[in-house]
């Protein structure tokens, strides 16, 4: 697994919280500091998290299981994405749908709805409407795919949720909470670390301490998914020595 250190935490702003004024006590135990009237964080405590989110989410996607990534925060959405995207992990960079995992059959429906219009505009079928349908059909396939698209090939609810801001995303929480999905997250000094199962004391806002924590993240999903994959094709070549073997030995 990559390692990084607190210098490269620090060289981010990792370490920056909010103002004194705005901080949640609860956050007392990861900050270090206080310095013109704004928390520090306590990058060694941050470090550690990390890690142990690491580690953690490396076994999550290791037997096979979906995180989501949940960023709806301007300076986050399109780094959220990207991550997701280069790991194939379902993201949700729009709004937070009420009801996108305690009502997950209704939202794949939606899912197929969407799916559905792509078909036609693909097999002909947008021929037979007229344009005043072909426009109502288009409008309707754009505000799916940018509210539905990152988890289109959700099939089912996802093992973990990663989230950036849980104050921000509390909808996001209190559903993955209720359904007892671990969440993964990014939690600044205004939040509440509690909420998360394995929270990162860390920078939310700033773009370069999003990037890194996020990149961080997605580089354990890697590792996880490609100890799996070795492991596979392991079990593949052994499966297929057996027959070979057992054919020497019978003649």
């Amino acid at each position: 697994m990559s390692e990084i250190t607190t210098k490269t935490l620090l060289d981010a702003g990792v370490h920056y919280g909010h103002l004194t004024s705005k901080w949640n006590p609860k956050m007392a135990p990861f900050i270090f500091m206080e310095q013109n009237g704004i928390h520090i964080i306590d990058l060694n405590k941050t470090l550690s998290k990390l890690n142990d989110a690491k580690a953690a989410v490396k076994s999550i996607t290791k037997s096979g299981r979906k995180v989501m990534f949940v960023a709806t925060k301007k300076q986050a959405k399109e780094i959220v994405q990207n991550e997701a995207t280069r790991v194939n992990m379902p993201y949700v960079t729009e709004r937070w749908l009420g009801g996108m995992l305690t009502n997950f059959a209704t939202v794949r429906k939606s899912i197929k709805k969407m799916q559905t219009i792509e078909k036609m505009s693909q097999d002909g079928t947008y021929s037979h409407l007229n344009k005043k349908e072909r426009l109502m059909k288009d409008r309707e396939k754009v505000k799916l795919h940018r509210l539905l698209g990152g988890i289109e090939q959700l099939n089912r609810l996802p093992a973990a949720l990663f989230i950036i801001d849980v104050k921000r995303e509390h909808i996001a929480v209190a559903e993955a909470q209720k359904l007892n999905i671990p969440i993964f997250a990014i939690v600044d000094t205004n939040s509440n670390p509690n909420l998360a199962d394995h929270p990162i004391p860390g920078n939310d806002d700033a773009s370069a301490s999003v990037e890194l924590l996020t990149r961080e993240f997605a580089n354990a999903i890697a590792e996880g998914l490609s100890e799996r994959k070795q492991a596979k094709e392991a079990a593949k070549k052994d499966s297929d020595k057996a027959p070979a073997s057992e054919e020497v030995a019978s003649n």
